[in-house]
């Protein structure tokens, strides 16, 4: 047997796996270079040079710092993609430092970048500062803009015709599309996002959002985007997707409430009542509502079955 010390002997793989792992995703510098010190307080020197030979042209630190670098150019770069009319109404280099605090709490557990900003929509609402004086409005477009990469990717179930949802009666349990998402907002603030969607596009070139202190061009990146003005109004919007587009279509209160409740496992009876609990709408006029919305849901395919074969073979 060879005396000579190996990597199992002197760190298991599991262990140089995590090591160099937890190096490559330290934060950058402001200047974004990698940091002198780990976040254990060695010297990120020697840390490297646990796991990483130097070469003829490069230290064990200068080549980590190439992985380090390139990772959080990558995950911002991500964010920035997912996140367009965000970083419009924060400011670029706000946008910035907001996914770095937001990264080094939320680090990428996924083998896909889709669900990078997963988290982001909580973690704003406990950081509103890293939002500036727009701290509401950016609220509202983050849980747009997440919705919109919900809708998009996730899955489609057989919807009910409108000939199966009028069988039903008061204690049926209903399901809803999975890639329909329901949003509360402060603002009407879905068309918004959808015109800041379309400026992204017009205005990013082929390789991507620039983020290494680049200037965009014609403006301050340290400035938010000039918005039209906006006045607080509560507004539900159900973000749906039909032939693999996103569409936003604006909801009554009563409407939301009333499928937000059926997502969640209630009756159909009871969903009902929950949606319009409070109503100031008149009783005489709720039973042609529901029928209107049961035409809609139907129409867009947003209602399916839990036990759809068996309701089919009935």
């Amino acid at each position: 047997m060879s005396s000579h010390p190996t990597i199992s002997s002197a760190m298991s793989l599991a262990d140089l796996q995590r090591e160099m792992a937890a190096a490559i995703m330290t934060p950058l510098t402001p200047d974004e270079q990698m940091r002198a010190n780990a976040p254990d307080g060695r010297p990120m020197s020697e840390v490297a040079e646990r796991f990483i030979a130097p070469n003829s042209r490069l230290t064990a630190f200068e080549r980590l710092e190439i992985y380090n670098r390139q990772y959080w150019f990558r995950l911002l770069s991500a964010l920035a993609e997912d996140f367009p009319a965000l970083r419009a109404v924060v400011g670029a280099n706000a946008f910035e430092r907001l996914a770095i605090d937001y990264l080094a709490a939320h680090p990428s557990r996924s083998f896909s970048l889709r669900n990078l900003g997963s988290m982001l929509p909580e973690w704003l609402a406990s950081h509103p500062q890293h939002a500036g004086r727009r701290q509401r409005l950016a609220l509202d477009v983050v849980k747009i803009e997440w919705a919109f990469i919900e809708t998009f990717d996730n899955a489609q179930s057989t919807p009910l015709t409108l000939d199966q949802i009028a069988t039903l009666g008061g204690d049926s349990r209903l399901g809803l599309q999975p890639h329909l998402q329901l949003v509360a907002l402060d603002y009407a603030a879905d068309d918004l996002v959808l015109a800041l969607h379309k400026e992204q596009r017009r205005s990013t070139s082929e390789a991507g959002v620039k983020h290494e202190g680049e200037e965009e061009v014609g403006r301050n990146p340290d400035r938010p985007a000039s918005l039209p003005r906006l006045r607080r109004r509560l507004t539900w919007v159900a973000a749906h997707r039909q032939e693999s587009a996103v569409y936003f279509a604006r909801l009554d209160r009563e409407e939301f409430l009333t499928l937000k409740a059926l997502g969640t496992g209630q009756t159909l009876g009871e969903a009902i009542e929950t949606g319009f609990c409070d109503s100031t709408k008149p009783e005489a006029r709720r039973p042609k509502l529901v029928q209107a919305w049961f035409a809609r849901w139907a129409l867009l395919g947003w209602i399916c079955a839990p036990e759809l074969d068996s309701l089919m073979q009935e």
